[in-house]
């Protein structure tokens, strides 16, 4: 059995990491393409062409989390269906592998790389993602999203905060920062704009070049305002730099722990977390996507192929791939705008595909 699993795991391994390079080289080339546009548009500031392939370099983890599922697929089939039409596979059922040591097998190859694709999308992919975000800022702009920036939420003891963010700055200091303080009645008590803010390793947020107006109520008939102009001061809070990152750049991008944070900052805070607790299901869930797909391409093996029709049948698992992202996208969608329940929304695409897969599986190894 050592032979027959350093033969099937040094095929897959191999076809898995030739479709991986195949469709990296593709998405590096057109991400390529786009960003030698924006040297073209940025080339005042300094954005010159090895500022673009670095770009580019950093987004080769998220393009290879977002490809190891899929591309776990196409390696499989091709080597259970290359296998079964040469009839090696044959031969390896006579020398003892029997369907549910097949099985086993695979699902053993399959746990290798769910923890790759685990490591890649929870460390890799966030930091390089995040580099390549600011580094990219430094030369073309800000980070910011729409014309009113990130809104987030604080509660403290004494009140509540609204805190508004317009840009985040590609050295990670935070530009346009305006901060709306509520009292436990829910009046407006003071209203503090900074032009910028670093965030300290204290729970806290130096401000800068600030502007504070406090409403002051004195008693229900009348109340004075005070405005404060200061140099720097200094805003205890617990709202983090991954916490920034969630509202300014896309959830996916961060990983596990951090999503979780946020989620119970949202959900400390009042605030909805739907799409973030969808999103962090699915980060929990994404990597076990390689089990399905090797799932789905055992019983390629079983099947008896004509001359040449190798091809048809490799293509047909490609689309069924394929429709395991999409229903795996619109499941997210639905089970947002429905209120699903966020770890089934994640986890039912998953559930669905592989309950098929092993149907199939057992049908043709019990019936043919």
């Amino acid at each position: 059995m050592k032979t027959l699993r350093r033969l099937i795991y040094g095929e897959v391994i191999s076809a898995v990491a030739f479709v991986t390079l195949g469709f990296l080289s593709l998405f590096f080339f057109f991400d390529f393409v786009e960003e030698v546009q924006s040297v073209g548009r940025h080339a005042a500031t300094g954005y010159k062409l090895i500022h673009a392939l670095s770009y580019v370099a950093l987004m080769v983890p998220s393009h290879l989390y977002e490809l190891m599922p899929i591309a776990v697929l196409i390696g499989t089939i091709f080597v259970m269906a290359r296998l079964a039409q040469s009839s090696e596979y044959t031969i390896l059922r006579t020398s003892g592998l029997d369907p549910w040591r097949a099985l086993r097998t695979l699902l053993v190859l399959g746990l290798g790389f769910v923890m790759l694709t685990f490591v890649i999308g929870d460390y890799a992919s966030p930091l390089a993602d995040r580099t390549a975000q600011l580094l990219k800022a430094r030369y073309t702009g800000r980070i910011t999203i729409g014309q009113t920036g990130a809104w987030l939420k604080e509660k403290q003891a004494y009140g509540t905060y609204a805190v508004n963010v317009g840009e985040l700055a590609s050295d990670g200091s935070l530009r346009s920062v305006r901060i709306f303080e509520f009292d436990n009645r829910g009046l407006l008590a003071s209203m503090t704009q900074s032009e910028s803010a670093v965030i300290q390793d204290d729970d806290a947020w130096m401000l800068n070049q600030v502007s504070r107006t406090e409403f002051v109520t004195t008693n229900s008939s009348s109340a004075q305002i005070e405005r404060i102009h200061a140099p720097t001061l200094r805003w205890p809070n617990h709202i983090s730099a991954e916490m920034i990152s969630a509202a300014l750049l896309k959830p996916e991008r961060m990983n596990t722990v951090d999503l979780f944070q946020y989620i119970q900052h949202l959900q400390n805070n009042a605030q909805s977390a739907q799409r973030y607790e969808i999103e962090f299901w699915k980060k929990v869930f994404y990597p076990l996507s390689c089990l399905v797909m090797v799932v789905l391409a055992l019983p390629f093996a079983y099947l008896h192929f004509r001359s040449g029709g190798i091809t048809t049948y490799v293509f047909g698992g490609v689309l069924a791939g394929i429709s395991f992202f999409l229903l795996n996208n619109v499941f997210g969608y639905i089970g947002n705008l429905q209120n699903w329940q966020p770890w089934l929304t994640a986890a039912l695409p998953g559930l669905i595909y592989s309950l098929l897969s092993l149907t199939a599986f057992t049908w043709l190894v019990l019936r043919r």
